[in-house]
């Protein structure tokens, strides 16, 4: 995942894309970058680090123009810190383009052989955003008539994007002297939303990945970017808008509600807090079901995105909801973070008990999601420590047995605890009593509870079926190959299904 920016505004935009930055930090901490357009001149500064970190007050001072586009990176499937991939990336011909990408591409190995042999165009970096910039160059050069653009012109570059692109994207892209491009995959697995400021000076638009952007910067939510669609912003800040899919389909990343997204954040419709809430309601009745509800005197949430759930499934059951672990904010996502020995110390360091919470105790700790295991099996160390006699574990998410391909840099399935194993077995791995896994159909449901039209979901990371029908095993294994491991075939057993494939044809799409 990662976090991007797009802003058409009467006055400069620089501070609006730092402070929206600011805001979609926990999107990505790898690197930031600031892209203006002033006229018909870009403006770029990135670098590799936090936002407060990249950007001074003499970077802000070149960054001038009201129009701009944001990104703060986190790495994807396979990837490695270069600083040149850092976004915005830029291209030259035609008409000079600026762009931003939150999500990956499955088909990026095909498409860089068709640009090296047909498209005649050079991808400088291994990074899949950069091939998709030259595809929409390439296709706005192919349908452009003469030396000028039109609306017809640009939503069609659009539709020639998706028929070749596979995989996640949302993109946000400024056009030199032209106005600013919004899309997202016909899917729209990665989200996308929009809004409005409106001003004596005329309307200004900002879309962002996540409407807290948008709360925070004194816009008002229109609406999310539909699957496949476009939407262009010209330089006299009209918005027009265009269904440039064949087929779309909403299938929206599931696991962006699960952890990704701030609760605070409205996805497709479906606040990120009160579908947290949910989780916690069905992974009640599921607890209850599995433990003795009378054997757990306190529920414990892991902070911070576990808290909704465990608040909630404390109230359901009747149990004391208690804080059991403090938090140092400073230290960054251990999931991401490279190393099981890195990963171990930073636990410490992110975490402290508080004693008098476990000492005698029988605790329910409640986390979103156990991915490697590597931090439950610390913190159930820790519960033991600190004197608890019994520790339970419940997850508000499903067993995580699959990568994630479409833009989270989930580990390998060697890595990855629930591969092969069954609840007992894992629970075992983790140190754990006993072990709660929430049901993928609970965890629909609480997104389609919320709203009914909302049905399908990109739910690779648990079911292996990945939504746009082009993941196969083979490819799961050079994404291993490339992080450094070793491939595992997904194992067979009554706990995880074999990964299966969406049947739904490329033309589908």
């Amino acid at each position: 995942m990662c976090g991007i920016l797009g802003v058409v505004a009467t006055t400069p935009v620089n501070q609006l894309l730092y402070d929206g930055l600011m805001v979609l930090q926990h999107r990505g901490q790898d690197a930031a970058g600031i892209a203006t357009a002033e006229g018909n001149t870009f403006h770029l500064h990135k670098g590799p680090g936090l936002v407060r970190d990249v950007f001074r007050t003499r970077n802000m001072r070149a960054l001038p123009g009201e129009m701009g586009i944001a990104h703060c990176r986190y790495p994807t499937a396979g990837s490695a810190w270069n600083f040149a991939e850092a976004q915005p990336f830029y291209v030259n011909s035609p008409f000079g383009i600026m762009l931003a990408h939150n999500g990956n591409l499955t088909n990026t190995v095909e498409l860089k052989e068709q640009m090296y042999r047909q498209d005649l165009r050079h991808i400088n970096t291994n990074s899949d955003s950069e091939v998709l910039l030259n595809v929409l160059a390439h296709e706005l050069q192919g349908v452009a008539s003469g030396c000028r653009l039109d609306l017809d012109t640009i939503f069609a570059a659009v539709a020639g994007v998706h028929r070749r692109c596979r995989g996640a994207y949302a993109v946000v892209a400024m056009i030199a002297g032209y106005g600013l491009l919004a899309f997202r995959d016909p899917y729209g697995i990665r989200p996308l939303v929009i809004g409005v400021n409106e001003t004596p000076e005329g309307d200004e638009y900002l879309l962002s990945s996540e409407s807290v952007a948008l709360d925070t910067l004194n816009f008002r939510v229109l609406r999310d970017v539909e699957p496949g669609e476009a939407i262009f912003i010209d330089l006299r800040r009209q918005l027009h808008a265009r269904q440039c899919a064949v087929k779309p389909q909403h299938a929206s990343c599931i696991f962006e509600y699960v952890y990704l997204a701030r609760p605070d954040s409205v996805i497709d419709g479906v606040s990120v807090y009160e579908t947290r809430l949910r989780m916690g309601e069905y992974l009640a009745d599921k607890v209850a079901q599995r433990i003795p509800v009378d054997e757990i005197d306190l529920v414990i949430p892991i902070p911070d995105s576990s808290r909704p759930s465990a608040m909630q499934l404390a109230q359901r059951l009747g149990i004391p909801y208690r804080e059991g672990f403090v938090k140092n904010r400073y230290i960054g996502r251990t999931f991401i973070m490279p190393g099981q020995s890195t990963r171990k110390k930073s636990v410490r360091q992110k975490l402290n008990t508080v004693g008098q919470e476990f000492k005698g105790k029988r605790v329910l700790l409640v986390d979103d999601s156990i991915v490697r295991g590597t931090t439950s099996r610390e913190i159930v160390d820790m519960a033991r420590a600190a004197g608890a006699l019994k520790v339970y574990f419940a997850s508000a998410a499903p067993p995580v047995r699959f990568p994630n391909v479409y833009g989270i840099d989930m580990p390998t399935r060697a890595e990855l605890i629930a591969t092969g194993r069954s609840d007992e077995e894992i629970a075992r791995e983790i140190g754990a009593d006993a072990l709660v896994y929430q049901d993928l159909d609970a965890l629909k449901a609480s997104i389609s509870d919320l709203n009914p039209q909302m049905r399908r979901f990109d739910c690779s990371c648990f079911d292996g079926i990945y939504v746009t029908g082009d993941v196969s095993p083979e490819y799961l294994d050079e994404i291993e190959t490339a992080r450094g491991g070793k491939p595992k075939p997904v194992i067979e057993d009554t706990a995880a299904p074999q990964m299966q494939l969406d049947l739904m044809s490329a033309e589908q799409a």
